[in-house]
């Protein structure tokens, strides 16, 4: 028996169990797996999304926006040190992070309240419930003692990622924590060491060390934001060493000891000496893994490569009708790549041949204060290619915009090949650079040239300016250095 269902799908009832229909199911509400949905019923698709959990999945409930929440209370607290350069006094500052937190918490639901906005306005419907392929075009949703099967021309799976482990340290939301613990916490612990050095570790490095906590940081490769430019890590480094930030590159943790009040970590240093390093609490922050179980990709027929789902350039899987985007996918593990691909294969599954995205002008950004933002290549990576280059770089002690704000702090690096004047790539460090990288991601999307960027004419006294600065010096013409 096929019932019409309020125009949204079909029911069919076999044996006992309904079976609703649609064009397109998405696995996951994160910032692939809604925005993939949203896309699809606007192309006219009858779409549905399983979610287990909040919606807009790890980036909005426990990981870029509250953390972001977080950073920004940072960024007052310590501002208000220096206010009084500014002409203000203000007396006792008392800083409470578990109130900080709380307020992420807050930035969060409304995030997930915003989806379910967006699914309404665009018809998209929610199931909530654990999905698993059950083949032939079919997903088991689970939602405690109920049970229910959809059945879809097109699935995407967009599960997400969850914070990595270490053998020899086990995340108990106690004295050892993972991302999802250290995003809301109810106080600032006295003293913390955080495992990893990449983005997620130097973003909360800055956040505990802002309020009161002694941070040491430990990174097994030989610099703290190690895929970054040689000389962004630099900068950082030496802003956070003099927040009295204990920064260990190139250390391996060999041992560790959990006690009732501590933890205690046996380090093996750079220089091979042993360092014994104790906190009250301990990050891991050692990167993110693909959530891959409990999915029935193998009985459905999808195969993994290096642990994520392996996809084509136009993100199918090795299962007819199946498809899967973001950390799922493989790296970069970023919440805009995601919904990007969301958006890419919904197209391609809706005829468009163009459909697809450009993995070589993914922005990446930390921040951290000073933030850090770079796209392309490094100039290492453009060395080692043999490409012939011209390097500019403009500080931004010499820009009028950052002087007057008292953030000098970093430099804009733009890399320029010499023969077709393209924009290989873009590093930046210092204030709002998260902003400011997005005007290099559109100039190399229009293929514009290093010389284009230059003579556009960019608004005195801003911090763009420094773009254009360090496009002229990438010229071998600077003006204000």
């Amino acid at each position: 028996m096929i019932l019409r269902s309020g125009g949204c799908c079909n029911i069919t009832t076999r044996w006992g169990v309904a079976e609703k229909e649609f064009d397109l199911v998405t696995i996951g509400a994160g910032p692939g797996g809604y925005v993939a949905a949203i896309r699809a019923a606007q192309l006219g698709m009858k779409t549905a999304c399983v979610e287990a959990g909040e919606l807009g999945g790890v980036c909005n409930n426990a990981g870029c926006i509250p953390t972001k929440a977080l950073l920004e209370s940072a960024m007052l607290a310590r501002r208000m040190k220096g206010l009084a350069q500014f002409g203000i006094k203000v007396g006792k500052v008392e800083l409470d992070l578990g109130a900080a937190a709380k307020r992420g918490k807050r930035v969060a639901d409304q995030g997930a309240k915003g989806v379910a906005f967006l699914f309404k306005k665009n018809g998209v419907e929610l199931i909530k419930g654990r999905a698993r392929l059950a083949g032939d075009g079919k997903v088991l949703v689970r939602n405690g003692d109920a049970e229910q099967t959809l059945k879809a021309k097109h699935i995407i799976v967009a599960t997400g990622s969850r914070p990595q482990e270490l053998p020899m340290l086990k995340a108990d939301g106690d004295r050892v924590w993972n991302s999802n613990h250290a995003v809301f916490p109810a106080s600032a612990p006295a003293s913390l060491a955080i495992i990893g050095a990449g983005a997620i570790g130097m973003e909360f490095a800055d956040v505990f060390a802002s309020f009161g906590t002694k941070v040491t940081v430990i990174e097994a490769l030989p610099r703290i934001l190690p895929l970054e430019d040689e000389d962004v890590s630099e900068v950082v480094a030496k802003v956070f060493g003099k927040r009295g930030i204990e920064l260990l590159p190139g250390a391996r943790v060999e041992k560790a000891e959990i006690e009732k009040d501590r933890v205690r970590l046996e380090v093996k240093t750079a220089d091979d000496e042993t360092k014994a390093v104790e906190a009250e609490r301990v990050l891991i922050a050692v990167g993110r893994a693909p959530l891959v179980e409990d999915l029935g990709l193998e009985e459905a027929g999808v195969k993994l490569e290096n642990a994520f789902i392996a996809v084509d350039r136009r993100l199918a899987t090795s299962a007819p009708g199946v498809y899967a985007i973001g950390d799922v996918a493989g790296p970069p593990l970023l919440a805009h790549k995601a919904s990007h691909e969301g958006i890419a294969v919904v197209e391609a599954i809706a005829g468009d041949e163009h459909a697809g995205l450009d993995y070589d002008n993914i922005p990446n950004v930390t921040y951290c204060s000073p933030e850090v933002a770079s796209v392309g290549l490094t100039e290492a990576a453009a060395r080692e290619k043999g490409l012939d280059i011209q390097v500019g770089t403009f500080p931004f002690s010499a820009n009028g915009r950052a002087r007057t704000a008292g953030s000098v702090d970093g430099f804009v690096k733009v890399i320029r090949d010499v023969r077709y004047d393209e924009i290989l790539g873009a590093h930046m460090v210092g204030p709002h650079v998260s902003e400011m990288i997005g005007e290099i991601v559109l100039a190399r999307c229009l293929e514009s040239t290093v010389e284009e960027l230059e003579r556009a004419i960019h608004p005195h006294p801003t911090l763009s300016e420094s773009l254009a600065e360090a496009a002229l010096a990438a010229l071998g013409r600077a003006i204000h250095m």
